[in-house]
């Protein structure tokens, strides 16, 4: 069922606008004035200052945030010389890394040159628009003189990534390898196998990192280089030492690290078997390496193993490498990268290794447990700590060797910008649907007739997210169906008129509302109902969550749930969260859709439940703002009050969450004003979760930052009940419903750990004191299973729901 990956990338490239990447300004332009000055006649005067001094072109332009991606298409990926233009999405794709990582801006420039000279040529004339130029897909040996040409010729950061990236990268896994094997860096031997740019560059760096040059064997197409060979080129010839080897397996005899970056299935197991004690291999073939982890582990399990691919352990990304130093670099106006920049960067990766890794790093790879070790010898792509180590790194470096022209006086400072560059919050989807991959869970859908619906369940299947189940009609639901072009293989389908549970469901329903006005019949009747059946079957175990509200009311979706899911044992009342994703951070909104007027109890417990849940299901640490008018007492008044008292509540409740109010808006979001006017508060203009006094403040407040401010809006989503489920609105997307449904499974699979080993049942609803709320108040629950006595009696007619 999965969808063709070229068809797919055809897609994703081609939909909405073209491409990958766009222009997008940075100062206003709405009014005539802002016109003026961002044109003509206001633009004249940055103009004439940097004609007067080059440098403020650092102050009045884009320039020191900008990289140029460049290339000439002679080395494409591994489609070799295909040329500039049709490498042109592997240059977007890289000025994508750029953005996403490093916040570095970047014009793609695709050459149709060849000529060493004239290629250089032209890049040199491009120095005045950019703060450094990234080198790519250029083919070898002409890689190597176009980089020292323009390096000695330019008076910016030149890099050609293909070279120094995986070089970089290997070296910091190679260090720590080397203290866990407790081996000497100066005496170990290796080989590396494919000698184009990043194997020269690795052997290169491997020897600054004190690798000794001769005890480094390189093997190209020919074999074994060595100087008895009259056919190497200058590169090649410096690592070609006196030895007798003359193929990969001779050279492979005794060696201690093995890099491979040629092609797949170069090496065998006897040839891992003929390696020294604990071996280093990093295959780095992309997709398939020199030789696959599991078959180098069989033959040596005292190995350490790497390879370029993300589905084994100690990957070797070059992402690692190149955002991060181009963002040192250009930080400090670095005139080049040198020698000692790259090694910072290396060093700074291998010493980012050792230290605990974060909790949020641990869920987003789906683990429980990841320390400096054999499996984790270099960090994780999507570690955010990297930015924060490399990027400081490589910029004292640049400082230290006098290649920087705007030396970093203040580093903690520094690095607290580079944590504020870059935010998550579009990224969190895309995390916590990886999660719901690594284990899925069944979660029902009760509108199976809608179109949106079936074409998400057949993405959610395609994804690997969950285990969809369809209620309603099967025969309507294949039919329309088959009208979509929507395949529902491993899409599930209960019909409840023809379900072998409806009757055991009908029963528990009437177990559950026998004292609400629910007979027998009525129970029969209501249990072909589409979301009572969801409902029952998620109280029943049967599927672990529940996605639902497409075509109705809130208050109709929730009912339900409330009646037959019932609470969690902690909860007293239900509540609701958005995650509102906006250009630079993440906000989460509580509670915009469930508790109508809520008072100081109830907005404390909204806001550690709140709290709880973009910790559990976002990996996001949560920094709690209790809003209101009034700024910490600044206006007396009953509904500030609520506000102020909720605060002491909830720390009561969990005096682990930072929270602090009552507080304005802007006092929760803006820093300047918080630390000038409030420099008490825990929060200092840096809340992410925002907790309003009431539902209407929470719903206006929440469309409007997404029509106006272009927000991705992610939710609701239902907090509190005994089970997950999440609630829809009509105009959710399908995207936007396949978010629900990974995010639901994350919350099944939050659940079952909590109740391990033993498993806690709903808890009993409150007691209709509690404050008002959008939907009906939730019945008191009865046990799964009535008493005989009260059972209800067995079904006479032919089919549920006919009254006698």
């Amino acid at each position: 069922m999965a969808r063709n990956l070229d068809k797919d990338a055809l897609e994703y490239h081609e939909m909405h606008r073209p491409g990958k990447v766009e222009i997008r300004p940075t100062k206003p332009c709405v009014t005539q004035r802002d016109l003026s000055l961002a044109y003509s006649p206001g633009v004249a005067a940055p103009c004439l200052e940097i004609a007067k001094d080059p440098s403020a072109a650092f102050r009045y332009t884009a320039r020191g945030n900008l990289v140029a991606v460049i290339s000439n298409g002679t080395a494409v990926l591994g489609l070799g010389d295909i040329g500039p233009l049709a490498g042109k999405p592997v240059m977007e794709g890289k000025g994508i890394l750029f953005k996403k990582f490093a916040d570095i801006d970047v014009f793609d420039i695709e050459v149709d040159e060849k000529d060493v000279s004239m290629f250089c040529e032209v890049v040199k004339r491009l120095e005045p628009t950019f703060g450094g130029i990234n080198l790519e897909d250029i083919k070898g040996p002409e890689c190597f003189e176009i980089e020292e040409r323009l390096k000695a010729e330019m008076g910016i950061p030149v890099f050609h990534d293909d070279q120094h990236g995986t070089a970089i990268i290997s070296t910091a896994a190679i260090l720590n390898a080397m203290e866990l094997t407790g081996k000497d860096i100066r005496k170990i031997r290796a080989v590396i196998c494919g000698a184009g740019a990043a194997g020269i560059s690795c052997g290169e760096m491997m020897v600054m990192a004190g690798v000794r040059r001769e005890n480094v064997l390189m093997t190209d197409s020919k074999g074994v280089i060595h100087a008895d060979r009259d056919d190497l080129n200058k590169y090649k010839a410096k690592f070609a030492p006196k030895t007798k080897c003359r193929t990969l397996e001779d050279a492979m005899k005794g060696a201690d690290v093995f890099l491979g970056l040629s092609k797949a299935n170069m090496v065998t197991k006897e040839m891992v078997k003929s390696m020294a004690a604990k071996p280093v291999i990093l295959a780095m073939a992309n997709p398939v390496p020199e030789i696959l982890p599991e078959e180098a582990r069989a033959a040596r399990s005292d190995a350490i193993i790497g390879t370029g691919r993300s589905d084994y352990p100690n990957q070797v990304n070059n992402v690692l490498g190149f955002p991060f130093i181009f963002r040192g670099a250009l930080d400090v106006k670095a005139k080049q990268i040198n020698e000692e920049m790259k090694m910072a960067a290396a060093k700074a990766l291998a010493e980012l290794t050792k230290q605990e890794v974060p909790d949020a790093v641990k869920r987003a790879y789906g683990v429980t447990q990841m320390a400096f070790g054999p499996d984790y010898i270099i960090p994780k792509p999507f570690d955010p700590r990297v930015l924060t180590w490399v990027a400081p790194a490589v910029a004292k470096a640049a400082c230290d060797t006098g290649v920087a022209m705007q030396p970093i006086a203040d580093w903690d400072q520094y690095r607290d910008s580079l944590a504020a560059r870059v935010n998550r919050g579009k990224e969190a989807m895309r995390t916590t649907i990886q999660r719901a991959r690594r284990e899925p869970r069944r979660i029902v859908f009760p509108e199976a007739h809608e179109d949106k619906v079936l074409q998400a369940c057949e993405l959610i299947v395609e994804e690997g997210v969950a285990v969809p189940v369809l209620v309603g009609d099967e025969a309507a639901i294949r039919r329309r169906a088959a009208e979509l072009n929507v395949d529902l293989d491993g899409v599930e389908i209960a019909d409840p008129t023809t379900s072998p549970s409806a009757e055991r469901h009908a029963e528990l329903l009437w177990s559950l509302r026998q004292r609400k006005g629910v007979t027998p019949q009525r129970a029969r009747r209501d249990v072909r109902q589409p979301h009572v059946f969801a409902s029952l079957m998620l109280r029943a175990g049967e599927v672990e969550g529940m996605v639902a509200g497409v075509n109705r009311s809130y208050s109709d979706t929730i009912r339900p749930l409330l009646q037959i899911v019932g609470l969690a044992p902690d909860a007293k009342r239900v509540s609701g969260m958005y995650m509102l994703a906006l250009e630079r951070r993440a906000l989460f909104f509580a509670d915009a859709t469930v508790n109508i007027d809520p008072d100081a109890q109830t907005l404390a417990e909204i806001a550690v439940s709140t709290g709880r849940a973009v910790r559990d299901l976002f990996n996001t640490e949560p920094r709690v703002a209790m809003l209101s008018f009034s700024n910490f007492g600044s206006v007396e008044h009953p509904f500030t009050k609520d506000s102020s008292d909720a605060v002491r509540i909830a720390r009561a409740l969990d005096p682990t969450l930072v929270i602090d109010g009552e507080m304005a808006a802007d006092t929760a979001l803006v820093p300047e004003i918080a630390k000038q006017a409030f420099p008490m508060s825990a929060i200092q203009g840096d809340a992410n979760v925002l907790v309003f006094p009431d539902l209407q403040a929470g719903n206006i407040a929440y469309k409007l930052v997404q029509h106006l401010a272009g927000a991705e809006v992610i939710g609701p989503m239902l907090l509190g009940l005994a089970k997950p489920a999440n609630v829809l609105n009509h105009y959710s997307t399908v995207e936007e419903i396949v978010n629900i449904a990974a995010i639901t499974v994350i919350q099944a699979r939050r659940l079952a750990a909590r109740s391990a080993p033993a498993k806690a049942g709903p808890r009993k609803a409150p007691a209709p004191t509690a404050p008002r709320t959008a939907a009906t108040k939730p019945a008191a629950s009865a046990p799964s299973k009535a008493p005989a006595r009260t059972r209800m009696a067995a079904k006479t007619t032919p089919k549920p729901g006919v009254r006698r």
